[in-house]
């Protein structure tokens, strides 16, 4: 039930949660547990299935699935009145999806193609951006990468329906911590650092605050981000038609479904809907 173990098993991460007797010192980097005592660099080893931690490397074999569970779902594939669609926001994740058996993919969350480290900073520099016309120029860097994303995820579901949201969380979440920030920007006036340094991380303070919200979760995220920034959305579905376009024209079958997250009113889904159509 742990949502950690849920995001590291979407990651192919082995994961042990609920660990209350481990203590972490951040600013040492060292880990104990009672008297054993582990450094930065040493390894351990995890099996996920049965919660055991072992300390060094234990030799492991790449898992997969046994003849008798192959066995069981396809006696269960016979009788079946319910589809299986997975969650996949990787090609990788994607192809793992289809082998388990997953008849689609129920949920593609784009935010977390934004968060790769090759293009974080330009989708930082796009919530930075403080006209129309320097925040569609990072927008154009990002469509080649998310047109790329999509490729990969429709070739691997050939002829299965792959259902895509477009953003949904709150701009501030691709920022760094708001009280990380501030400190910075104290220290910086202490040791009485370079003004343009110093002008440039306030501007950044003063982004995160402008985007601050006392419950982000009902705030400015989902349609209502793509109504207030609607390039950001037209850049997505562009990419998505893009996409699936050039597939088919190499005869690979795609069948790609557009989410618009958080929709509370139809008037809220309507021009996003237009505008969608237009592009397409």
């Amino acid at each position: 039930t742990s949502h950690a173990a849920v995001v590291a098993r979407g990651m192919g991460k082995a994961c042990v949660a609920g660990c209350s007797i481990l203590n972490i010192n951040a600013k040492k980097e060292l880990i104990s547990i009672n008297d054993i005592e582990l450094k930065k660099g040493d390894f351990i080893t995890i099996d996920g299935g049965t919660g055991e931690v072992f300390l060094g490397k234990v030799p492991t074999i790449e898992p997969k699935m046994s003849k008798e569970f192959e066995t069981l779902l396809s006696w269960a594939n016979k009788i079946k009145r319910l589809g299986v669609y997975a969650n996949a926001d990787t090609p990788e994740d994607a192809k793992k999806a289809r082998e388990l058996g997953a008849e689609g993919i129920g949920l593609t969350r784009t935010e977390h193609m934004f968060m790769e480290q090759d293009r974080l900073p330009i989708v930082q520099k796009m919530i930075m951006a403080d006209t129309k016309k320097s925040r569609a120029e990072a927008l154009e860097k990002l469509l080649p990468m998310q047109k790329g994303d999509f490729l990969g995820i429709l070739k691997v579901m050939e002829g299965l329906p792959v259902i895509i949201r477009l953003l949904d969380p709150p701009l501030h979440e691709f920022l760094p911590n708001l009280e990380d920030v501030l400190v910075e920007v104290n220290i910086l006036k202490l040791k009485n650092a370079d003004p343009d340094e110093l002008a440039e991380k306030e501007l950044l303070l003063a982004k995160i605050k402008s985007l601050y919200e006392m419950n982000p979760m009902l705030g400015l995220r989902g349609c209502r981000l793509g109504l207030l920034y609607p390039e950001i959305y037209e850049m997505q579905v562009e990419a998505i038609i893009e996409a699936s376009i050039k597939l088919t024209k190499q005869g690979v079958k795609v069948k790609p479904e557009i989410m618009v997250p958080l929709i509370s009113h139809a008037n809220e889904f309507k021009p996003i809907y237009k505008k969608a159509r237009k592009i397409a």
